[in-house]
């Protein structure tokens, strides 16, 4: 329990979007927080206005005094803080233990998935915030709505983003769960899609006695996994926009700048919700959303005024700016099933006009083990620019670097970049007046969006 935790409390890589997460929660709670990361950023400046202590770079003396400390799972065994603490006996636990132990009491809501779930807890957590259920949560993404990405709340309700890397999802015991869909990612740590498919089972089994599990059944992983706990101890509840489902989307109405759809009950239509995204993920993601709310008792009324209002997550199809007739957009997709997304949706949005993406790929392993996809995903963009790769946790894979990948793409025409800048200049030098770029990626790339802006004006 939170009570337990007397501080301080040290963090390795507390620059993270889940550890600021954790050290935002627990400075809330009076709890004192050092940390550590490579690079300051925005949470870490964030953080230390809340009164964290952040050192750049890892160090055995950044460890201090603290009574425990809670670590990435990214992080190294050898990293000099977490040699430091081992010799000193001091507890560790790595980031998705700690969340589950500030969560210990609250009755959590879990969302899992490949693609979508930081959209889709976002959502959970501003229906229930404007519903005056007022949640705790720590999500994947910064919330517009939310104006952040983690807070303590006041009621018993927590919402959480289930992250499934290094099966860290299976640290939680949710009382509902959804599972948004289910697709081969992080393999450079599962090795095997079959292991990876076996991980949301096992997840979707965590699901407590009586409580709901929620997946998606128009996506064939979320559909296994739901149909492999049928027998368990609580409800599963299917939902999507095919067959006849218990929650479901119907009479879809796409327009410019939104989509329109009825939302049905075990086949009863319940009413009509907008959203501002006119794409089918963002409405699986919404529908996702509402049943879960609706079945905690939100009535119907307040959840079509939330997710009227609901602009999204930060980097989720977000302008940047404009300049000079060309449309700044960013994006966070980085897989190739979350790329043909968001160019689907950039092609309803914006019809008729030349699309013109920047990708950073993430990974190398990423890369590797989904190069074929890599390959076809881009079709609906009229040029692409990539960027050098967001290593991340890895060193470069032989034949898999971004150069490569912009060889051996055939549509639409490729370009590689060597930097920030040179892709910021090769994008404003391809533009005319009507087009819209995409900044695409899930490291840094979002730097780059308002260095074309620069350029441009």
């Amino acid at each position: 329990m939170i009570d337990e935790i007397r501080g301080p409390v040290h963090l390795v890589g507390i620059g993270g979007m889940h550890m600021s997460a954790i050290g935002q929660l627990l400075l809330e709670r009076g709890i004192p927080v050092t940390g550590s990361d490579l690079r300051p950023s925005e949470f870490t400046a964030r953080l230390e206005t809340l009164g964290a202590t952040v050192f750049s770079g890892h160090a055995a003396a950044n460890v201090g005094d603290a009574t425990l400390v809670v670590t990435t799972a990214a992080a190294a065994t050898d990293n000099p803080e977490l040699v430091e603490a081992r010799s000193r006996a001091i507890p560790i636990l790595i980031r998705a233990e700690m969340v589950a132990k500030l969560m210990q009491g609250k009755r959590v809501i879990a969302v899992a998935g490949a693609h979508g779930k930081t959209t889709t807890s976002s959502l959970i957590a501003f229906i229930l915030s404007e519903a005056g259920l007022r949640p705790m949560y720590l999500l994947g993404g910064e919330s517009i709505d939310l104006g952040g990405h983690a807070a303590w709340g006041e009621g018993d309700l927590c919402v959480v983003e289930a992250d499934e890397y290094k099966r860290a999802f299976h640290e939680y015991e949710p009382e509902i769960a959804v599972i948004t869909n289910v697709e081969a990612d992080h393999l450079d740590y599962y090795g095997t899609e079959s292991a990876y498919h076996e991980a949301f089972e096992v997840f979707a089994r965590r699901v407590k006695r009586g409580g709901r599990l929620l997946a998606c059944w128009d996506d064939p992983g979320a559909r296994r996994a739901s149909e492999a706990v049928e027998n368990e101890p609580f409800a599963t509840e299917t939902y999507g926009m095919e067959g006849t489902r218990f929650w479901q989307a119907t009479d879809l109405r796409p327009e410019a700048d939104g989509i329109e759809f009825t939302l049905r009950r075990a086949g009863a239509a319940l009413g009509g919700l907008r959203a501002a995204v006119p794409a089918d993920h963002f409405v699986r993601n919404v529908t996702a959303a509402a049943g879960v709310c609706l079945g905690l008792g939100v009535p119907f009324e307040a959840v079509a005024a939330a997710v009227a209002k609901f602009q999204g997550a930060r980097r989720r199809f977000e302008t940047v700016g404009q300049a000079g007739g060309i449309l700044i957009m960013d994006d966070y997709a980085h897989h190739p099933t979350e790329v043909r997304a968001t160019i689907d949706a950039a092609r309803r949005r914006f019809p008729g006009q030349r699309l013109i993406g920047v990708y950073q790929p993430h990974t190398y392993s990423r890369i590797s083990y989904l190069w074929d996809d890599w390959i076809r995903c881009w079709a609906g963009l009229d040029e692409l620019v990539l960027l050098e790769t967001y290593a991340a946790r890895e060193t470069p894979v032989a034949g898999r670097s971004a150069a490569d990948l912009a060889t051996a793409i055939v549509e639409p025409p490729a370009h590689y970049a060597r930097d920030f800048d040179d892709a910021a200049r090769q994008a404003a030098g391809l533009a005319r007046p009507g087009d819209v770029i995409f900044t695409i990626g899930a490291g840094d790339v979002v730097e780059v969006g308002p260095k074309i802006l620069e350029l441009l004006r």
